[in-house]
């Protein structure tokens, strides 16, 4: 989704045995409709050669809890539904307050509802002329824009398969999540038209369902190997550019393969049939749908495409999309991850110079940033979903695996995240799920940890001094937290300069207490001429000297 900065860094780690297994979990049951489950798309779209006017033909397969009498799918009031079925037969339902509320008058716990309707869509699909006067419709559903031209069940606890069936001018490229099922000519109204159906075999939230639609030259990557995804399958990759971009492919897209190598190496196999990067008309500078990748048709022209933004929203196909945040208030859990992993990404081709400038420009931006200090990462009272597009579900959500990271080291922190995605690959899942892998493969409980950096606002704000007893020959820190949100559990790195000159370095582990005596180990002949804390400035603390 939107990126704002750059990030960066690896080492090589082999995928962990569980992410190898590849075998998710049943996915938890949807929690913005209970009792309903959608479990299928098939979307037949017919647009015009020029405007926003659709008409559109839905069929949800769903399955119901016993008993449960209705469904409510999401679907603006500006769009006129003609008929609904179910079951095949047709059925009389109310469409108000953009809830289009049916009856399941059914026999069984699984329906299929068909929904015919039309009209002029202002939203959610981005239909416009572009700088030429050529017409494109790309759709733009995040966060729950998807009912802005689509009957669904609009949520991300509630993820489904995806059929696609665009019927448009037969001089039109169109592109959708999954594979490429069929294009073929048809007649529609007395006009010869083309009818494009790709299929997405994966479940996938409705804001990752996508077309774009447009006068689009593909690119095919090539790579001297494909990669191996989930099922077994080739992924290949393409870019779609309009033809007037074409001639700098493949330019920076050259490094598409080797990210999603490195992405599979750390976390397990891609998910999903193919990966397409595609111009597009997008509210973000670049949005993650599935298998299919939106940029900002504006960095087009003057090749303003990056490979740290490529990176960004590539991650996301494993991270937000085929493991997605069940709940909003957990977004850290997409775009958190996405953020860390193109710094990974950073750290990987340009170094560990590259990777800690990143670093250090996140870190800055975390400490003086508003919405830090008053609000959250796991931010469950926003209702505004835009406003979860901030300091806190990205940078300070990567920053925290970033220290997590270095704090438990590669083995479990790649461990626990091939087991997390190996477990709820294809379904959703909540910080608690993440907390849960990597406390297995940490051995180590990490509820403070979660609570004080996710579950907070702010940062820590120590206030530290030190002093050595000249009986002992013991130096201890005196660590006053103060602030009344509750102290912070810190490993804190020292800098300890001796008498003469020289330095160590050392960590220590400061309680989450108030008040807390640490001593150093070990015994100084001679007071220290000067301890600095956190030297490389590696935490995200204002420490103030007491």
């Amino acid at each position: 989704m939107r990126i704002r900065f750059r990030a960066a860094c690896l080492c090589a780690v082999a995928l962990t045995s569980a992410a190898r297994a590849q075998t998710p979990r049943i996915a938890a049951s949807p929690t913005y409709q209970p009792g309903i489950d959608a479990l299928d798309y098939d979307i037949t779209l017919e647009l015009p050669d020029t405007g926003a006017y659709i008409h559109g033909d839905v069929v949800v397969t769903l399955r119901r809890s016993p008993g449960l009498k209705r469904v409510r799918l999401d679907l603006v009031d500006g769009l006129t539904v003609r008929t609904v079925d179910v079951n095949g037969a047709r059925v009389t339902a109310q469409h108000q307050g953009s809830k289009i509320d049916i009856p399941l008058d059914i026999a069984g716990d699984s329906a299929q509802v068909r929904v015919i309707y039309e009209g002029a869509v202002t939203d959610g699909l981005v239909v416009q002329k572009d700088a030429r006067g050529r017409w494109t419709w790309f759709g733009d559903n995040w966060p729950d824009r998807a009912r802005q031209w689509l009957p669904t069940i609009d949520h991300p606890s509630d993820k489904a398969t995806v059929s696609w069936h665009v019927i448009a001018a037969p001089s039109e490229t169109v592109v959708a999540n999954g594979a490429l099922v069929s294009a073929k000519p048809v007649r529609i109204r007395g006009a010869q038209r083309k009818e494009t159906s790709w299929r997405e075999s994966r479940p996938i939230a409705t804001y990752l369902m996508v077309i774009a639609v447009g006068p689009l030259d593909r690119y095919d990557v090539r790579e001297p190997d494909c990669h191996y995804g989930d099922a077994g399958q080739c992924v290949r990759q393409q870019v779609y550019v309009l033809p007037e971009n074409r001639h700098w492919l493949p330019g920076v897209f050259s490094s598409v393969g080797p990210i999603v190598s490195l992405f599979e190496r750390l976390v397990g196999p891609f998910p999903y049939e193919k990966l397409s990067h595609l111009q597009s008309s997008t509210r973000y500078g670049g949005m993650e749908n599935a298998s299919a990748i939106f940029y900002d048709g504006r960095l087009f022209p003057e090749e303003k495409v990056t490979d740290a933004l490529i990176a960004h929203e590539t991650a996301h196909q494993w991270f937000g999309d085929a493991v997605t945040e069940r709940e909003w208030g957990h977004l850290w859990l997409s775009e958190g991850f996405a953020t860390y992993f193109a710094a990974l990404w950073t750290q990987h081709v340009r170094g560990d110079a590259a990777f800690r400038a990143d670093m250090d420009r996140i870190r800055e931006q975390i400490l003086h940033d508003s919405v830090v200090a008053q609000r959250p990462v796991i931010d469950t009272a926003e209702r505004d979903y835009m406003r979860l597009l901030n300091t806190n579900s990205y940078q300070k959500g990567g920053y925290v695996l970033y220290m997590l990271h270095q704090q438990i080291g590669d083995s479990a922190f790649f461990g626990a995240l091939g087991s997390y995605y190996a477990t709820y690959r294809h379904g959703t899942a909540l910080s608690d799920d993440l907390q849960r892998e990597l406390e297995k493969t940490s051995g180590r409980s990490l509820a403070q940890y979660f609570d004080q950096w996710l579950r907070r606002p702010g940062v820590a704000e120590p206030s530290i001094g030190w002093a050595r007893d000249p009986s002992t020959g013991e130096v201890s820190l005196l660590v006053l937290q103060q602030d009344a949100r509750g102290p912070f559990e810190l490993p804190l790195p020292l800098m300890i300069t001796r008498a003469d000159g020289t330095s160590a370095r050392l960590t220590v582990m400061v309680p989450a207490q108030a008040r807390a005596i640490v001593p150093l180990p070990g015994r100084f002949d001679v007071q220290p001429r000067a301890i600095g804390f956190d030297p490389d400035r590696r935490l995200l603390a204002r420490i103030a000297a007491l």
